[in-house]
């Protein structure tokens, strides 16, 4: 299996990142949500939240409320063909019922849990945008970026989409790094093996590009259990699977890891109040994904072969605990005690990477960017807005706690 630590944990640079010609040129500089030759309500009277909020935490608050529009906007898709169908969130387009079903096979409420978490993004969009416009700090607009194409299957709205999800190389990296008792913090050069090596390779599909992807595939649409699936519509569900895991672990560790340099105490009551919820997803979706079965499918549209394990028969638990980052266990969805600013404290369970260079700001957009959620099928590049949140993120990462 191939070891790589992931492109969340590496410590990703801005201007090394933009020089190696992983982000398309073009997008105009942007101040982190301040307008200029405007006054902020700084809270300097409300000593409860002790000293007022620093053009630091409006940085921060800004760029989270960019990146949660991304999550919102994958979500939507998700949602749109694969979750619960209803005026809430997903729209009554009546969704895509093979993909749908085919999800199930990680677990029978996947469509409800789907649903939620984009419900869950959309809230962290609304919320973190009214309290910045309550602070005097206008929001991150991303509306010029909308210009990806959706899906062309069943239940997908014809809108323009800030990310794309059909050209996916996803890191499963993750998977090991919370099963082994080796931190990225800790130690850098750290291996954590690929669950699905395959998925870090190439590029995939997450969800049915057209109805293409889901002929073959026997539908009984009340009764799930007598439908039949291609492998192919499998692997894209799968894919989805892990995918979704993928997104939820960088949440995880961005608020834990930006709550560090917050000022003012209501604004990090804010990044430690969403931030919990983001974890409480991940947890639900690497759970989900260990239940996929084993298949090799080729996709001729993106050239790519992915391969899925039975990773609940996968090596377990070692005596010691696996430094290799090789332990692949599907039940094993608690965080594996790990080291922590310092060996002699002792292994502890904890959210990891936590620091800025591994899991900051700078480091989560890389990540989205490298996973191919902002190609643009007809550059084959990153669209502007890769810049864009690159700009608000460094901005994010230098803000520094005040006293």
């Amino acid at each position: 299996m191939k070891e790589k630590s992931g492109v969340f944990t590496s410590g990703s640079n801005r201007r090394s990142f933009l020089r190696n010609g992983a982000v398309a040129a073009g997008a105009a500089t942007l101040g982190a949500g301040l307008a200029a030759g405007k006054s902020f309500a700084f809270d300097h009277d409300r000593e409860d939240n002790g000293p007022g909020i620093t053009r630091g935490d409006i940085a921060i608050l800004t760029f989270l409320q960019a990146l949660e529009q991304v999550e919102a906007d994958l979500w939507q898709q998700y949602s749109e063909l694969g979750g619960i169908q209803d005026n809430e969130v997903s729209g009554v387009n009546g969704g895509n019922v093979p993909y749908t079903q085919a999800l199930l096979l990680l677990d029978g409420d996947m469509a409800q849990y789907i649903h939620d978490n984009a419900d869950d993004e959309n809230t962290h969009v609304s919320f973190l945008g009214n309290y910045l416009e309550s602070k005097g700090a206008e929001p991150a607009d991303l509306s010029q970026f909308r210009t990806l194409p959706s899906s062309k299957a069943d239940g997908a709205r014809q809108v323009g989409r800030l990310t794309n999800l059909t050209q996916l190389t996803v890191d499963t990296s993750f998977w090991s790094r919370y099963r082994s008792i080796t931190n990225p913090d800790f130690d850098p050069n750290a291996p954590f093996v690929q669950a699905v090596p395959s998925l870090n390779v190439g590029q995939h599909t997450a969800i049915p590009r057209s109805n293409d992807d889901t002929v073959g595939s026997v539908i009984d649409p009340n009764n799930p259990a007598n439908s039949t699936f291609t492998d192919h519509l499998k692997a894209i569900a799968f894919t989805a699977g892990f995918h979704f895991a993928f997104i939820e672990q960088g949440g995880t560790s961005l608020y834990p890891t930006l709550a560090q340099h917050v000022t003012n105490l209501e604004v990090l009551r804010i990044l430690l109040s969403i931030g919990p919820s983001e974890t409480m997803h991940f947890q639900t979706w690497q759970d989900k994904a260990g239940n996929a079965t084993p298949l090799t499918d080729f996709d001729k549209i993106n050239n790519s072969s992915v391969t899925f394990t039975t990773l609940s028969a996968a090596q377990g638990e070692t005596n010691p605990e696996s430094l290799k980052g090789d332990t692949l266990q599907a039940n094993l969805i608690m965080p594996e005690p790990t080291h922590f600013l310092d060996k002699k404290f002792g292994p502890v369970a904890i959210i990891r990477p936590t620091s800025i260079k591994f899991g900051g700001a700078v480091a989560s957009v890389a990540s989205f960017a490298q996973d191919g959620l902002f190609l643009d099928p007809k550059t084959k590049k990153n669209t502007g807005l890769v810049q864009k949140l690159m700009q608000l993120a460094e901005e994010a990462d230098e803000a520094r706690r005040g006293f």
